[in-house]
């Protein structure tokens, strides 16, 4: 492998242990070669990343705006996204730029207290996002098959050992499945889109921000939410781990290529979950927001009124499949998210079923109880609040990744120019305070 020693200027330890020391690297990339071919060699962590933003935990608030407020909130789902290409860049860049992922990077930077409570912040996130994980699957599985909610969620338990089986394939092989799964649930989508005959007019005027999204409290609410379960700070983790997987020179104009051709893979990525998510809130809209179904607002009342609405059979299964495939996808990562945080950290290694079989335990324990007591309204309201504890997590996540990078001491040439760091502060700004308002609201209304 092609490595030189990284700067380790502005840190305080120049001993950073490699992050996914076992996959590090391990992507090979041509040298010399065109750039469709280099290209290729850089597709992959984009989609992986891209499984945070199409999660189970969109689809609640997706189907609420749609059903509630037409195509008006398409804007918002947009906007969100454009947050999330930045964010990511930033993440990517940091990861190639300084040999640390963004858990490594907070351990180096800050005291140890604040690093434990950073680190324990991020876990509580990642059980949060594999609540969801559990949830949605277990949904799923109730809709295609029938099987009660708790049995759902302990099969989810099962998908450990399909973890442990594809991680020893190689890093690539589960880049493919994730890749594979994503073009599964488009698929699934594209012919929903065809049935439900939407307005391109009107969803093309949707991407048009309006001030109403702004002074209608109904429609700001779950706007917020949208932008709440959008932005991943797993995600961030992740990402400036797993593009360290290729075999680029560790030089700066090896960096430099690696950061181009990473941000493309990630972009290219975010817009297809960008697709995805717009497609869920234009189905809803199209089929209930017009036929007089406004109050849908989960999942299972969209999957049950979805066929007799559009008059096709299969509008409800592919629904369905497609819900699965977003929770199997999001399974993957969200393990080798709980990987990065662990080790980067606290340097701590645990054997991979371990480290899964508690951040599942965790998420199955509450999921258990709920849908036993509560049923699937119980699991509906638990899926929000498993978003709302992502957005309470994710400025201590925005923070630090818009810090480091645009300190010149740590990042060097790749430092953040003076209109991105603007940009990115503002973008983490309104990000923390919406995220605070929606925080603050949903307590408000709790109490």
């Amino acid at each position: 492998m092609n490595v030189t020693n990284t700067p380790v200027k502005g840190w305080r330890q120049d001993n950073t242990t490699k992050s996914l020391s076992e996959v590090h690297g391990s992507v090979s990339v041509p040298a010399n070669a065109g750039f469709f071919r280099t290209l290729m060699a850089y597709a992959g962590p984009g989609m992986m990343v891209a499984v945070g933003y199409m999660d189970p935990g969109n689809w609640a608030t997706d189907i609420a705006g749609g059903a509630r407020f037409g195509y008006r909130l398409l804007s918002v789902v947009l906007i969100s996204n454009l947050f999330a290409i930045l964010l990511q860049h930033l993440a990517l860049k940091l990861g190639i730029a300084t040999g640390r992922d963004l858990a490594q990077a907070c351990r180096d930077h800050y005291s140890k207290p604040v690093a434990i409570g950073l680190w324990i912040l991020a876990e509580i996130a990642i059980a949060a996002t594999d609540l969801a994980e559990v949830i949605g699957s277990a949904i799923a599985l109730n809709l295609l098959f029938g099987l009660p909610l708790t049995v759902g969620i302990l099969i989810t338990a099962a998908d450990v050992l399909l973890l442990l089986f594809l991680q020893n394939k190689g890093f690539q092989t589960i880049e493919r499945i994730v890749a594979s799964l994503i073009f599964l649930i488009i698929a699934c989508f594209g012919y929903e889109l065809i049935v439900s005959r939407p307005d391109m007019g009107a969803v093309v005027n949707g991407l048009i921000p309006h001030s109403e999204v702004m002074t209608n409290p109904s429609m700001l609410y779950i706007a917020i939410g949208i932008l709440g379960a959008t932005v991943m700070p797993h995600n961030l983790y992740l990402h400036s781990s797993i593009v360290q997987t290729r075999d680029y020179p560790r030089t700066d104009p090896g960096r430099k290529t690696a950061i181009r051709f990473a941000t493309i893979d990630s972009t290219v990525s975010l817009f297809l979950a960008f697709f995805i998510n717009a497609a869920i809130l234009v189905l809803s809209a199209a089929a209930f927001h017009f036929s007089g179904n406004q109050t849908v607002a989960d999942i299972t009342d969209a999957h049950r009124l979805l066929d007799p609405i559009l008059g096709v059979k299969l509008a409800g299964i592919l629904f369905a499949v497609a819900l699965l495939a977003s929770g199997q996808n999001s399974t993957l990562t969200g393990t080798l998210s709980g990987q990065i945080v662990m080790e980067g950290f606290l340097s701590l290694r645990l054997k991979p079923w371990l480290r899964r079989l508690i951040t599942r335990l965790i998420a199955i324990v509450p999921a258990l109880i709920v849908a036993s007591l509560y049923g699937e309204h119980g699991t509906s309201e638990l899926l929000v609040f498993s978003q709302v504890i992502l957005s309470l997590q994710l400025s201590f996540a925005v923070v630090p990744l818009v810090i480091f990078t645009s300190d010149k001491l740590k990042m060097g040439r790749f430092v953040n120019p003076g209109w991105m760091k603007i940009t990115a502060w503002v973008v983490a700004g309104l990000i923390i305070g919406l995220n605070a308002y929606l925080l603050w609201d949903t307590v408000r209304t709790w109490l």
